[in-house]
């Protein structure tokens, strides 16, 4: 992102003030104002001591060294919303964000805010209108799973957003274009928030974020169309959105039977060896031994380029995978044969060590390609991961973890060849090269759960 100088971004601040905009309050459509453009009436500071004032029908938040996340949040709480305001950032050298059904000071969060924000991000990543969990689970919806909108906000200008929070949906708009949607079962009500971020620099330090035109719906809710074919985010196990299953998701596991999965060596689901209740399918340990006990499982359809979405959850040391174009038809004493999105405990299992420079390790494609992941979207053993393959009609392939980007290749490319000729798939012609094949969950010999696996065909 090109720089500004602070001399220039001021002047557009002077330039975009002025008085509030009439809002639909005064048409009588049921928006109320959370903002007189006066005072700070219905506000409160909370947190940190960053400072906040009104300044020519402005709320401006000003960066101050030496404290935390500070946030001016609303004294009521609110349930079902659609909310609309204007904000801008004059410096890229802070964030900034607007929390949602948020909360504050309790057992666990002395002192902290918590729960999901619309981040206002100014940096090169530039992933304005996702959506962070703060002080809590991090990011839910970094950009990375919709690029397209990282162009939308504007250094040194107004941007307007829009944030619907209706169920346990959360639906965003960053200069009227759809950005983020995440389906998230907790946290039904909670105060708004508006954040300036704490800073650890002197040159951080005195920056301003500015909010106008706050205005919220609580009454006669519709839900507005996304009209983009936008990944979802939901942590509903086993669950789809209507949005989604218009945009043909469909899901592989219905979280109460084996309907759609079979043994990779026979055509039924293994007697024993996995266990499918409480909404997940999980493989059993037999103390690491490759596919000595149920066995893998496949898909009982075969699937060409696709979207694919699945959660796990491995125990301490585990080791498995979720391959892809299997195809059943290669020699193997172990397990099946096909690309594979590794499902490891990178700390504990020894296979994170072998390879080369790091490709057995999470979400890489086993021996081939390593996956660059940052800490923090690696959640924690005992906890869910979301996995993410992405394989389009051009044989480009994406693999994810949380929602982050960590590695992408091209099917059949000369680089893809090489990388083969170099690893343990070189006995096998044209690996990876299948038109089409079976998904399948690997039985390393250790326990782990898979739940909310859905595809989406591409065409």
């Amino acid at each position: 992102m090109k720089q500004r100088t602070y001399l220039a971004a001021s002047l557009l601040a002077t330039l975009a003030f002025g008085q509030p905009r009439p809002t639909l309050a005064q048409t009588g459509d049921g928006w109320q104002n959370l903002f007189d453009g006066k005072t700070l009436n219905g506000w409160k500071r909370v947190a940190g001591t960053a400072d906040y004032k009104v300044e020519n029908g402005a709320i401006v938040g000003t960066t101050v060294m030496n404290s935390g996340n500070t946030f001016l949040v609303t004294e009521k709480e609110y349930g079902d919303f659609q909310l609309e305001l204007d904000f801008m950032l004059e410096s890229n050298v802070s964030n900034s964000g607007v929390q949602t059904r948020s909360h504050f000071n309790t057992p666990g969060f002395e002192n902290k805010v918590y729960g999901r924000q619309v981040e206002f991000d100014p940096s090169e990543r530039a992933w304005s209108g996702g959506i962070y969990d703060e002080a809590r689970r991090q990011w839910l919806y970094p950009l990375d799973l919709n690029p397209k909108a990282k162009n939308l906000f504007k250094l040194g200008q107004y941007n307007h957003l829009k944030i619907e929070c209706i169920g346990n949906e959360t639906k965003t708009w960053l200069n009227g274009t759809p950005v983020a949607y995440v389906v998230d079962p907790i946290d039904p009500t909670g105060f708004i928030g508006l954040q300036v971020h704490a800073v650890t620099t002197e040159a951080q330090a005195g920056k301003h974020v500015f909010f106008k035109n706050i205005k919220i719906k609580t009454t006669g809710l519709k839900p507005s169309p996304f009209p983009t074919d936008v990944y979802v985010v939901n942590f509903v196990p086993n669950y789809l959105t209507p949005y989604e299953k218009s945009h043909g998701w469909k899901l592989l596991f219905d979280g109460k039977t084996s309907q759609g999965w079979r043994s990779a060596k026979g055509p039924k689901f293994p007697g024993s060896g996995w266990r499918v209740n409480d909404g997940t399918m999980t493989v059993l340990s037999s103390e690491g031994k490759e596919s000595a006990n149920g066995g893998d499982i496949v898909t009982n359809d075969e699937f060409k380029a696709f979207d694919l979405s699945f959660e796990f959850k491995l125990t301490p040391g585990a080791n498995s995978g979720m391959k892809y174009f299997v195809t059943l038809k290669e020699k193997s004493d172990a397990s099946a044969i096909g690309l594979e999105y590794q499902v490891l405990d990178d700390e504990l299992h020894p296979d994170a060590k072998l390879g080369r420079d790091g490709n057995r390790t999470l979400s890489s494609l086993y021996d081939l390609i390593k996956a660059d992941k940052n800490p923090r979207f690696i959640h924690k053993i005992g906890e869910w991961n979301v996995g993410r393959v992405v394989v389009y009609p051009d044989n480009r392939v994406e693999h994810y973890l949380n929602g982050s980007k960590v590695l992408e290749y091209k099917r059949g490319s000369k680089e893809f060849k090489d990388l083969v000729a170099i690893s343990k798939y070189k006995v096998w012609p044209n690996f990876g090269e299948a038109p089409s094949g079976h998904l399948l969950l690997q039985d390393h010999g250790n326990e782990v759960s898979f739940r909310s696996i859905k595809i989406k065909e591409l065409k």
